[in-house]
């Protein structure tokens, strides 16, 4: 059995994951850490990690870019594989990540979902055959708590068509103060945020009389829990390195 300490516990995702560890026999969650404290659970919650001493295999953190540091440092101390699946980090913080898998396992991905990266997997495969002569736009639409925008995943997917075609393309966010036409050497990514949309990204490939649209929809929470679990498995027994879903899934 894989023991996990969640950072981040008393979120929402933490919660999310807490209730479908429950349900597993080959993980637990064995204590958790968050700034908050005000959220009963069946395992010790911790506000600081200087006095940790519960034994644990995996950290799963699904906090808040400003906690990534306290929790990374505190893995390389105690040598504990870690998995992030905090959206919005810097430049600065992913290359931190980097250099720690240097000493432990790491995985990052900013989306958990099993089949949103099967979405990037097959988006790259389209933007091989078709760069040239379609035009591209990413659509990606969340709930209205959300902050960072554009999600972490429409970055990825548009990074993911990048690292696929000869030729770069630049991201525009936004249209409305540039009265130009359309380059064929830009993405254009677009955010929605409205009621409770867990989350719902489309990439379009437009070209000459045809469109070919590849979209997920995440229709709850629980699916990005299942794969941050399914990561934990993944991960407490590899070497140290740089990991990705794509690895979990193989593809």
């Amino acid at each position: 059995m894989v023991r996990i300490l969640l950072s981040g516990c008393n979120g929402k995702m933490g919660q999310v994951i807490t209730n479908l560890a429950r349900d597993r026999e080959d993980v637990r969650i064995v204590a958790g850490y968050d700034i908050h404290d005000n959220i009963k659970n069946d395992y010790p919650v911790f506000t600081q990690l200087e006095n940790f001493n519960i034994p644990v295999d995996v950290i799963i953190d699904f906090s808040h870019p400003s906690a990534l540091q306290t929790v990374l440092n505190f893995a390389l101390a105690k040598k504990i594989p870690l998995i992030v699946a905090t959206t919005g980090l810097s430049d600065e913080q992913a290359a931190k990540l980097k250099e720690a898998s240097k000493v432990i396992p790491v995985l990052h991905s900013a989306n958990m979902s099993l089949g949103v990266n099967l979405l990037i997997d097959l988006v790259q495969k389209a933007a091989k055959v078709l760069y040239s002569n379609f035009d591209i736009e990413i659509i990606e639409r969340h709930h209205n708590q959300k902050i960072d925008a554009p999600s972490g995943t429409a970055l990825a997917l548009a990074d993911a068509i990048n690292q696929a075609v000869p030729e770069k393309y630049r991201y525009v966010y936004d249209r409305h103060s540039s009265r130009v036409k359309r380059s064929k050497d830009e993405i254009g990514i677009h955010s929605v945020r409205g009621g409770t949309i867990a989350g719902d990204h489309t990439v379009i490939f437009a070209g000459n009389d045809e469109i070919i649209e590849l979209r997920h929809v995440a229709n709850s929470r629980d699916i990005f829990g299942v794969g941050a679990l399914k990561a934990a498995v993944f991960i407490h027994d590899k070497n140290p390195g740089f990991y990705t879903m794509k690895d979990l899934l193989n593809i």
